[in-house]
């Protein structure tokens, strides 16, 4: 029977909230449920509950749960991300979850020459095909294909919805196996960008205040193979109607960080020159600030980096995003400014939602201009857009001009982002279906309540 759960950590309590029983499909059980950060974080999960406190690891013979394993601290890593348990105790492995090694050393598993396995990625992510069975798979000898049907599942996701917004944007709904929905967005640009907004996470934990996702809490995190297949079905779906997706972000649901290894195999994968070959610049990576995890990024990977910055003063950021009560503004600038020392050539990208009363004073223009001095970057401007039950208004785009006109005037390579996609609730910050049960709102601070 599976069970899902609420975690908060508020008074140094953890406290369960039974959601809901789901009988649709049993699950391994999952005894690292505790959110893995200190801090005002809510964590609602859809795997099975056992007692915290076990020492042992949990079994489950062949099916494997990416979500129980990412929650395992690092030092206990297991990787079990693609095997998909079937009938008659044959496991197939999701494909799409392999970096090209891993899926050249599977192939040579089954008895098959390394060109196979090159020849099988191109069909997985170049030459226009992007394969979703074993049927698509032209030009594989039948031998191998045959295997492959056997031994190998090649969709992670299933094409739910699309819903397209007056401005030409679309959401793609995907349900998951466990019957999890995600969100992802297509972006068209005239200038001829197409962008894919991906989701790293069911839900978030961090309970950003002004993030419609944030309302969810976090579900589970998803599998390499479940981030890289919304990008492989983005261009199966849209590409013949908008163009080349030419730009990655991974500014969907979820904390990617929080997901990291899933994250840096994802992008690995993306930007694999035989695959998908985007470029690592044109891949872009954002955090609230996870501090740790940001180091490793750094240090791993060669993708682009955003941090959603949001305020210029701890008391604000606080509030709106409580991850800063465990990595505040000035460990957080301090470890790019250290970082980024070591990087040639790279920018970080500092996202700044910008919300009435609450964040865009220009005195908040005149500090941001402080704050990030020595940090090599370049500042978007984003309209906060509204979702039901937020409290936070957007600022006035006259307002916004004259904080982005500061910025410029002191140096700043700074940009506005307009919304897009917002009549479908595909804008920023605006992706999710919180349900009934919901992270809890944050006192707002004294001074800001007359602002809201």
């Amino acid at each position: 029977m599976e069970i899902g759960c609420v975690w908060m950590r508020r008074t140094g309590m953890n406290c369960l909230v039974v959601l809901k029983k789901n009988p649709i499909r049993p699950t391994p059980p999952n005894r690292f449920s505790l959110p893995l950060l200190n801090t005002n974080l809510y964590s609602i999960s859809s795997l099975n509950f056992s007692p915290l406190g076990s020492a042992s690891v949990p079994k489950w013979g062949s099916y494997c749960s990416s979500s129980a394993a990412s929650l395992i601290p690092s030092d206990h890593s297991m990787d079990c991300s693609n095997a998909v348990g079937i009938g008659g105790g044959v496991s197939k492995v999701l494909v799409k979850g392999m970096r090209y090694d891993e899926l050249e050393k599977w192939v040579q598993s089954h008895g098959y020459r390394p060109g196979q396995a090159l020849m099988l990625w191109k069909r997985l992510y170049g030459d226009n095909i992007w394969a979703h069975c074993s049927d698509e798979l032209e030009g594989l000898n039948k031998s191998f294909k045959k295997m492959l049907s056997k031994f190998a599942e090649f969709q992670a996701l299933t094409l739910k919805d699309i819903r397209t917004a007056s401005d030409g944007t679309r959401k793609i709904l995907f349900t998951l196996d466990d019957e999890l929905v995600i969100e992802t967005v297509v972006i068209p640009c005239k200038r001829g960008r197409t962008t894919v907004c991906v989701s790293s996470q069911v839900g978030c934990a961090m309970n950003c205040q002004f993030c419609y996702t944030g309302r969810m809490g976090l579900r589970r995190n998803l599998t390499a193979a479940e981030i890289v297949e919304q990008v492989v079905f983005a261009r199966r779906l849209v590409s013949s109607e908008v163009g080349s997706i030419t730009n990655v972000v991974f500014m969907g649901m979820g904390e990617p960080l929080h997901n990291i290894d899933n994250v840096i195999k994802a992008s690995e994968i993306m930007v694999d020159e035989q695959g998908l070959h985007f470029s690592p610049r044109k891949v872009t990576i954002s955090t609230s600030g996870l501090v740790p995890q940001l180091k490793r990024f750094l240090h791993e990977s060669t993708c682009a980096l955003a941090v959603s910055l949001n305020a210029t003063t701890d008391e604000v950021r606080n509030w709106i995003m409580p991850i800063n009560r465990k990595y505040n503004l000035k460990l957080l600038l301090e470890t790019l400014r250290d970082e980024l020392q070591h990087k040639h050539n790279y920018k970080v990208l500092f996202e700044y939602v910008m919300l009435a009363g609450i964040n865009d004073s220009f005195e908040d223009a005149r500090r941001l201009i402080d704050i990030v001095q020595g940090i090599p970057c370049k500042i978007n401007l984003i309209s906060f857009n509204p979702h039901i039950g937020s409290p936070f208004k957007p600022t006035s785009d006259e307002k916004m001009i004259v904080f982005r006109n500061i910025l410029a005037e002191a140096g700043c390579m700074v940009f506005l982002r307009l919304s897009r996609g917002d009549d479908q609730m595909a804008a920023c910050g605006q992706l999710g279906n919180p349900g009934e049960i919901q992270a809890p709102r944050l006192r707002v601070p004294a001074q800001f309540q007359m602002a809201l």
